[in-house]
């Protein structure tokens, strides 16, 4: 994946999300490409949604707006764009987005996210643009900007060069399946009367690394019985 485009109601909010830290750098460096589009630019008077058909309340984000961003923006027919992109639609009942997907979609082709937007997305968008549709969780969004910034986040932190010490991303939460991080502390050594664990403070790297081990197991073991 070398570039993710957004298309969607409000990019400020995928925008400003983006232009922080560690990925705003690789953003700014053009380590990856990065570009928003506001779907209003790209519909008849603005507007990009419209009542269901069948009734029903809420309204729903037009096929042909989203259509027509993609052929001004990739200069092809519509349809075309997911033969050579990942193109993405945020949806609340999508695939749920775990660190397995973000790895998946850091090593395949560069990104395209649809973010819904109101009562959904015209269902003819995700068979017929789209390759797939995701989730943050079981909850709705107000819209998919905030899906489109994390899985962004996400991704663009797992290539190469972006964070400062690639074994960062060695032992962190989820870097195995269903492994999360140990727990972590820094300076003061004693707060408050809580002290920091002193295997960590002994410099015997063989016993830090195994207590690490340890704690990471009975995280994990602790959350898969929290978990419904």
């Amino acid at each position: 994946m070398r570039s993710i485009d957004v298309f969607c109601v409000f990019p400020e909010v995928v925008d400003v999300a983006l232009q922080v830290g560690v990925v705003g750098r690789a953003i700014e460096r053009g380590d990856v490409g990065y570009r928003s589009f506001d779907l209003r630019e790209y519909a008849p008077g603005g507007r990009i949604d419209d009542a269901p058909f069948g009734g029903g309340s809420g309204m729903v984000v037009r096929v042909d707006v989203v259509a027509r961003a993609f052929e001004e923006v990739y200069a092809v027919a519509a349809r075309q764009v997911r033969e050579s992109r990942r193109v993405i639609v945020t949806e609340a009942w999508g695939r749920t987005m775990n660190q397995g997907y973000v790895a998946e979609v850091a090593a395949g082709e560069d990104v395209t996210v649809v973010c819904g937007r109101y009562g959904g997305v015209d269902e003819r968008v995700r068979n017929k643009l789209a390759n797939e549709s995701v989730s943050l969780g079981e909850f709705v969004l107000s819209g998919g900007e905030i899906v489109a910034a994390a899985l962004a986040d996400a991704v663009i932190r797992l290539r190469e060069g972006v964070l400062g010490n690639a074994e960062s991303l060695v032992g962190e939460s989820y870097s195995a399946e269903g492994a999360v991080g140990p727990p972590q502390y820094t300076r003061p050594a004693v707060w408050d009367g809580e002290e920091v664990p002193g295997v960590l403070l002994s410099g015997n790297h063989a016993e830090i690394r195994a207590w690490r081990e340890s704690r990471a197991r009975e995280r994990s073991r602790t959350r898969a019985t929290e978990r419904p």
